[in-house]
């Protein structure tokens, strides 16, 4: 699968930010988003703000412009690359350093 190019800025392939989400305990906007396109899948970091202000990272992936419903998955050899498209995602950039303790 080749490389797509990124859209106009939006930080994923073809999708744009802020965008709403709906899940049954509540909703709002994705607001920053990351991704690394692979000939498997697209594995996706994504900024959830909820209506009451609430935030959360959602790991997942897009084949094409369906959303899967499985777990993110990213092979090592995609890591470098992965990290590129987080330059574009601040915000997403700095919970994950919360998270690991950087």
């Amino acid at each position: 699968m080749a490389q797509r190019e990124r859209d106009d800025g939006a930080g994923s392939f073809g999708r744009t930010v802020p965008r709403p989400f709906e899940m049954h305990w509540g909703s709002g906007f994705i607001v920053e988003e990351a991704s690394v396109d692979t000939p498997y899948a697209e594995p996706t970091v994504q900024l959830l703000e909820y209506d009451d202000g609430a935030q959360a990272l959602r790991f997942c992936y897009y084949r094409g412009t369906r959303f899967g419903r499985g777990p993110m998955m990213v092979d090592v050899e995609f890591l470098e690359s992965f990290a590129d498209g987080l330059r574009d995602a601040p915000r997403i950039r700095e919970l994950l350093k919360r998270m690991v303790g950087e």
